[in-house]
């Protein structure tokens, strides 16, 4: 995904979408095009290991559609893809840094989980993986407790 080094004003999140993801949860993972232009996508899938979830991995707007609902429309497929999987909660992280991703998910409904230290008054969690960074944890019910879309 070239987009993402522009899209994240510099910052290269490409690591963070290797191929298999496309490869192997295409049916739970959105594009939006405006034209024949990508404008938007959500990567996200079922959770095999813990039935009732979903997750959405990676979600991303570009700069030019920002803020006219196209993030918002493409949460609201994917809520209602997890809904027809039998889903009543989906899950998503972002860096404490995104201050806009934060906002956006709380937006929509989500709640920050609780995590095991804070960053700029945020719950967050160090990552284990290999860059052991933090990442802010959100819930959003999708059985009426949590909000619509």
């Amino acid at each position: 995904m070239a987009v993402m080094v522009e899209w994240w004003g510099g910052r290269d999140l490409r690591s963070m979408l290797p191929r298999v993801f496309f490869e192997h949860f295409s049916s739970t993972s959105l594009v939006a095009e405006r034209g024949d232009e990508l404008a938007g996508f959500l990567v996200g899938f079922v959770c095999p290991d813990h039935p009732g979830e979903a997750y959405v991995h990676f979600a991303g707007v570009h700069p030019a559609w920002r803020r006219a609902g196209l993030g918002a429309d493409l949460y609201g497929r994917f809520f209602a893809l997890a809904r027809g999987h039998g889903c009543t909660v989906v899950r998503a992280v972002t860096a404490p840094v995104n201050t806009t991703s934060v906002a956006f998910h709380r937006g929509l409904g989500f709640r920050l989980s609780p995590g095991d230290d804070e960053v700029d008054g945020l719950p967050v969690t160090v990552n284990p993986g290999p860059y052991g960074e933090h990442l802010v944890h959100f819930e959003r019910r999708l059985d009426g407790d949590g909000g619509g879309a």
